[in-house]
């Protein structure tokens, strides 16, 4: 499961202040899309489950090379 019952909520401004991505140090970046906070300087994408970031690297899902703010093109 990547976040759906947390897709579309919004994150508290204030804990993105506080928390960093583990592995970097480097700030994080809320895709309510997915419910994920991603680090784009680990190219990881951490869950948040029941409004409860799971900041542990094993959890998170690696973010393909496309940049993490596109979706990937469509083919047709």
């Amino acid at each position: 499961m990547t976040g759906e019952r947390n897709a579309g909520r919004k994150v508290d401004t204030r804990l993105l202040e506080l928390l960093a991505c583990p592995l970097t140090k480097g700030p994080l970046k809320w895709d309510a899309e997915h419910g994920e906070l991603v680090s784009r300087l680990a190219r990881l994408a951490y869950p948040v489950r029941d409004g409860i970031p799971i900041m542990l690297p094993s959890e998170a899902r690696a973010l393909s090379d496309e940049a993490p703010d596109r979706p990937p093109p469509t083919r047709g």
